[in-house]
């Protein structure tokens, strides 16, 4: 592997991180390309991505394929809380 990147994402709560972590966990066994390997650990309210990849154009993609599935998951679960809270 040739490129490397590490994403901390801090999360409101473990309960929040937990549930972004569960969500990818399918994502993160059965990658859609060998062209990167991703692992996504949990350490409280932190979540921790790290993906390598054979060249920068694959990191770049991988990386923003989890951000943007990290931030619909965020935004369901903020939707979820504000319709629960009312």
């Amino acid at each position: 592997m040739k490129a490397t990147a590490v994403i901390h994402m801090n999360f409101l709560s473990d309960k929040c991180a937990g549930t972004v972590f569960k969500a990818l966990e399918p994502e993160i066994e059965k990658p859609p390309t060998k062209r990167y390997r991703a692992t996504l650990t949990k350490e409280d309210e932190t979540l921790i991505l790290r993906i390598e990849a054979e060249d920068t154009v694959a990191l770049r993609a991988s990386a923003n394929a989890y951000l943007r599935w990290i931030s619909a998951i965020n935004d369901c679960l903020t939707v979820l809380q504000d319709a629960c809270a009312n």
